[in-house]
């Protein structure tokens, strides 16, 4: 691996039942992540992903690729547009730097229909320290 290596990118098709569920197990109860009543009456579409399950999201795209030796050290993201039912969010990813301590550090874009839902940087311990 080195710096510009390119990830693969993953499609996540955005259901109802991922939103649902992602803001349920992260135990975010707000209205607009499971009631598009109640998201319509806020001035949204319809319900929408919450930070916490883009985060796992994102935390599974990075481990994924790298394998199971691999070790999140810190997820830094923004969000950006919403992930509506019905989208499809598309991560890619790009070595931005590599440590001598075995870390390497990702830029990480997810983005949908209406354009990036997230940007970001995650940095990963890629192999474990030797003893």
């Amino acid at each position: 691996m080195k710096v510009g290596h390119e990830l693969p990118p993953l499609e996540i098709p955005i259901t109802r039942t991922l939103i649902v569920a992602g803001a349920v197990a992260s135990r975010d109860y707000q209205d607009v992540h499971h009631d598009a009543e109640a998201a319509r009456a806020k001035g949204s579409p319809d319900i929408f992903m919450n930070i916490l399950t883009t985060n796992g999201l994102v935390g599974r795209y990075i481990t994924d690729h790298f394998g199971p030796g691999a070790r999140l050290r810190a997820v830094k993201i923004r969000l950006g547009v919403p992930n509506y039912p019905g989208d499809t969010m598309v991560l890619t990813g790009t070595v931005t730097a590599l440590g001598a301590d075995g870390t390497a550090e990702v830029r990480v874009v997810g983005a949908n229909r209406l354009g990036h839902h997230l940007t970001g940087k995650v940095t990963v311990r890629v192999r474990e320290k030797d003893s």
